[in-house]
């Protein structure tokens, strides 16, 4: 477990990213809104890895490109916390605000495009489909060592020296620089891909379905490359994925997404234990078990809410079979239980 520290490395507060809908025709107006995230709300300390799951179209990988400005937020503050060296105590960047004598605070979120650019090397996206993410033209080298290059951090022999450790590191040969993307197996290219992101060795990895399009033994590789390096690097997740049996071995926490928003958030044993929230039940029991003896207990009526046009009240009440009469009027909003579990469902006050 991560060491829970003074200050998180990331505070995400009221994050939304929402997507206008227009009429067709050539005067096009503006008839509705898709609410893809909404009033996002989450920490996550140094060295913690955080889950972050849900159905598709619940919301997760919108966020995840919020955060690193892939994509731009519609409102909301993304605050990420930065170490001051000692020569640039009392200089500060635009945008960002110091909180103490060894670090400062950056709102990912407001900072000029101009000033971003800068703060990549620290925060990094491991991609989910590792054939689409490498550009087939390129070779391995230059593909691990084009992040070095863009910011003029390394050249020469030190550029092949830092990429020839970091292949090693993600369980790579450095011979394999000279060879193209098309050479490789899935999971030795989602290898490449982690290299690339963590050649800059940044403090913050976002993890898109990382291991989804592989299979289940190289998976279960991956997933154990990542825990090491984790702990060798010092590195921090979020690590956004759709099996629950995969979040559980590498994460900290899990918040689960449903609609654009948290509804859940809690410790992993915690929330596999005892889940509050109805749509995490529904989810845990969706998760197969290997013993042939125990029958198979998932059921669910209905379809995913549509962010374009979300129900009133509580947005899963359609599907949620302990819906109480003031789930159809009331958004319940995520609240922490005694127990610092956090849940967005009005059961949790009955």
């Amino acid at each position: 477990m991560a060491a829970q520290a003074t200050e998180p490395l990331l505070r995400v507060r009221d994050l939304c990213k929402h997507f206008p809908v227009y009429s067709q025709g050539f005067f096009k107006k503006q008839v509705g809104v898709i609410k893809a995230a909404d009033q996002v709300n989450f920490d996550l300390q140094p060295g913690e890895a955080l889950g972050l799951v849900g159905e598709s179209g619940s919301g997760k990988t919108t966020t995840a490109r919020a955060i690193l400005r892939a994509i731009e937020p519609t409102r909301g503050e993304v605050l990420f916390r930065l170490p001051v060296q000692a020569s640039e105590r009392h200089r500060q960047p635009n945008g960002a605000a110091a909180n103490n004598r060894d670090s400062q605070t950056v709102d990912l979120a407001a900072i000029p495009a101009k000033d971003l650019r800068a703060l990549r090397p620290r925060m990094q996206m491991i991609f989910q489909d590792p054939f689409s993410s490498l550009n087939p033209r390129m070779t391995v080298g230059a593909i691990v060592s084009e992040p070095l290059v863009i910011h003029g951090l390394a050249k020469g022999e030190e550029l092949k020296d830092r990429v020839s450790g970091m292949l090693k590191k993600v369980g790579l040969k450095p011979e394999h620089q000279q060879r193209y993307p098309h050479a490789f197996s899935g999971g030795q290219r989602q290898r490449i891909g982690i290299a690339r992101a963590l050649i800059m060795h940044p403090s913050l990895v976002l993890a898109d379905e990382a291991v989804s399009a592989l299979d289940v033994s190289v998976q279960a590789q991956v997933i154990n490359l990542l825990q090491e390096l984790q702990e060798e690097m010092g590195l921090t997740y979020l690590f956004i994925a759709h099996d629950l049996s995969v979040v559980r071995h590498l994460c900290n926490r899990v918040a689960v997404m449903y609609a654009g928003k948290i509804v859940e958030l809690a410790p992993t044993e915690q929330l596999f234990a005892e889940p509050r929230h109805p749509y995490t039940r529904l989810l845990l029991s969706a998760v197969p078990n290997p013993d042939p003896d125990v029958p198979m207990s998932f059921s669910v009526e209905g379809e995913v809410a549509d962010p374009g046009n979300l129900p009133g009240g509580c947005s899963f009440h359609p599907r949620c079979r302990e819906c109480l009469e003031r789930c159809k009027v009331e958004a319940p909003q995520l609240a922490t239980l005694p127990d610092g579990h956090a849940a967005a469902c009005h059961l949790c006050d009955s």
